[in-house]
């Protein structure tokens, strides 16, 4: 059986999404207005709001007519389900190569024509870019960040063990 690679790369960037959310939730508002002193633009809490916004617009971006897609900025306090309804809707988007949201051109509002694989990869490189930045500004601010990296989303998901059986 082939898995659907795709759908993989759709549920880590949902799960890395949801861990960096929930450790987010719990910081103080001075931590997440603090100015990064990194080379990060913006707080954690501008940062992690325009990360999810950003999904939502991709989202719009491959299921729905230019005329209909609006841009709405996500509040602080509806993150998690926000990321959460989008990410399960790429992710079904993903699970399915023959769906039509993956076929012909999509028109932008700037006038340009684009595959949707190409919107596919930039939901997952946007995530990617933004969540290691919120990472750095983490440990600015003497907070550990989650691992959210492949192989412990891995770990995470059953699909890494020890080949003995025994933890070593």
């Amino acid at each position: 059986m082939t898995e659907n690679v795709l759908e993989r790369l759709f549920e880590h960037n949902n799960w890395a999404n949801r861990r960096m959310i929930e450790l987010c939730v719990t910081l103080t508002d001075e931590q997440l207005d603090a100015e990064p002193q990194t080379a990060a633009m913006g707080s954690i809490r501008s940062t992690l709001t325009h990360l999810v916004s950003a999904q939502r617009g991709y989202l719009s971006l491959l299921t729905m007519p230019l005329a209909e897609r609006q841009r709405t900025p996500v509040a602080f306090a509806e993150l998690e389900a926000a990321a959460a309804a989008s990410g399960e809707a790429l992710l079904a988007i993903a699970r399915d190569p023959q769906s039509r949201h993956l076929e012909g051109k999509i028109q932008s509002r700037d006038g340009y024509l684009i595959s949707p694989w190409v919107v596919m990869v930039q939901v997952i490189n946007h995530a990617s870019e933004h969540r290691e930045q919120i990472s750095s500004m983490l440990t600015a601010l003497g907070v550990t960040p989650p691992d959210l990296d492949g192989w412990s989303y891995g770990e995470a998901a059953g699909a890494i063990m020890p080949a003995d059986g025994e933890g070593g």
